[in-house]
């Protein structure tokens, strides 16, 4: 083959790259996730012993990091050492979630890990909320919605993914599932919403990059920033008891919990409660727990 011949196979394989990239824009970001999903899923965590290197743990401790649990990132990678940072962070983890304290990878731990779950971390600024009442609790400041009780608008993106007539319902029904205990109605509008729903992929643009299908499944702001995002990668489906499926996730179950952190909520330690930050898949869970409607009402001081 000639020096040209290989240039115009070069040239052409760029052109190939060029198309791939653009037309899979979530491609770094999907092998981003499944370094963490690998790293999560490897047997051979529950051996793992304190003070020895292995080659996944700085991975497992960015996702500890990003979920509040190591409060300081290092300036250069973490380090792969099962050191007392990430020690410290497991037992933290366990006690938030009322597991057994073993600072260890043990069964239990490495179950409730593995599990999809919303992307807002656990700990903000060093807190699991300003204010911790039964199982629910607040963001710091315990921000809140001047409007509320009252009314609230909301629309949809359109800087991202299209989002059909049956996603957009599925996300009303989950704004709906608040507007009695809050005393709070929901008004859809295009001009200047107070609440924006949005599907995205990757790095979005808002400091919290999705990570590809499984894992993160969607993130919302504190009041009142009013930003709610879903990982498009994820396999939606407006009712799983309707659209079984491997990896299916229910959006009006995820939608509800992510309205209650635009309302103000973060997360509850109740497994029953919406605000729980873990959802399986093929799992739906609509209807607000006690400890969600006791949260909302002490917020708002609603009698």
């Amino acid at each position: 083959m000639t020096l040209s011949n290989h240039r115009g196979v070069l040239y052409f394989a760029l052109i190939i790259l060029h198309f791939l990239t653009t037309l899979f824009p979530s491609v770094s970001a999907h092998m981003f996730h499944h370094g963490t999903l690998g790293a999560l899923h490897n047997n051979n965590l529950a051996t793992y012993s304190h003070g020895q290197n292995y080659e996944d743990l700085s991975i497992i401790k960015k996702y500890f990091h990003h979920l509040g649990y190591i409060p300081n990132a290092p300036h250069s990678n973490f380090n792969n050492n099962f050191d007392q940072t990430l020690v410290s962070a497991i037992k933290a983890y366990q006690k938030n979630y009322k597991l057994n304290v073993t600072g260890e990878f043990d069964k239990h731990t490495l179950q409730h890990l593995r599990v999809p779950r919303c992307g807002v971390p656990d700990i903000i600024n060093g807190t699991t909320g300003s204010v911790q009442v039964a199982n629910y609790s607040f963001f710091p400041g315990r921000p809140r919605w001047p409007q509320v009780p009252g009314r609230l608008t909301y629309g949809f993106d359109q800087g991202g993914i299209q989002i059909p007539t049956n996603f957009r319902n599925a996300i009303i029904n989950g704004m709906n599932r608040w507007s009695q205990v809050s005393r709070t109605s929901f008004q859809s509008t295009t001009t200047n919403p107070q609440l924006r729903f949005g599907f995205y992929r990757g790095n979005h643009g808002d400091g919290s990059p999705f990570d590809g299908p499984l894992g993160t499944l969607a993130h919302a702001f504190a009041p009142t920033n009013g930003r709610c995002h879903f990982d498009a990668d994820e396999r939606w489906v407006p009712d799983v008891t309707q659209s079984p499926g491997q990896n299916n996730f229910d959006l009006e179950s995820v939608a509800t919990h992510e309205v209650g952190h635009l309302l103000g909520l973060h997360h509850s330690n109740d497994p029953n409660a919406i605000m729980f930050p873990s959802i399986p898949s093929g799992t739906r869970k609509v209807n607000l727990g006690q400890d969600d409607i006791e949260g909302i009402r002490v917020l708002y001081n609603i009698n």
